[in-house]
């Protein structure tokens, strides 16, 4: 394991599911591109990871050169194949549902990659609301592709 000098390392509040605030370390809380959150399995002893959060501005890669910003077209090159997207919510943003057995799906050590997409603001309203509702999708699918989205979160899971 890395050793970080305790004063680039807090616990504290982050932001959870649908607005939910859940507690993590966080590495280098005061510098948001180095910003990255630990959460974990046991908080008391603040061991056994259960999912590291790249978000924010941060500029961590993550397994298979996955960041930030990337755009839907570099994400299927790196999983050799579209996958699976849930619908965007008000907020602009999707989860990715699942990999459908691209090389993104199995990962060494056993841990797996969750992905966040945002919609691109400048995309028109009209391209967002044919994503919006009670659907999934393939990230090929042409709706998808109209609203340009882009890696918003990293989420590795243990």
């Amino acid at each position: 394991a890395i050793k970080y000098d305790s004063r680039n390392i807090a616990f504290g509040d982050v932001d959870g599911p649908d607005g939910s605030k859940i507690k993590a370390s966080i590495l280098f809380p005061s510098d948001p591109r180095r910003r990255l959150e630990v959460l974990w399995n046991n908080e008391a002893s603040r061991s056994d990871t259960s999912i590291i959060a790249i978000n924010g501005k941060s500029q961590w890669t993550a397994l298979k050169g996955l960041k930030l910003g990337m755009p839907l077209a570099a994400i299927e090159k790196l999983n050799g194949k579209p996958f699976k997207v849930g619908a965007f919510g008000t907020d602009g943003s999707a989860s990715v549902l699942g990999w459908e057995g691209g090389a993104l799906s199995s990962l060494p050590g056993g841990c797996k990659v969750g992905l966040r997409l945002a919609a691109d603001s400048k995309a028109p309203a009209d391209a967002r609301n044919a994503v919006t509702g009670d659907k999934q999708f393939l990230s090929n699918d042409a709706s998808v592709r109209a609203v340009k989205p882009s890696v918003s979160e990293i989420l590795i899971g243990y």
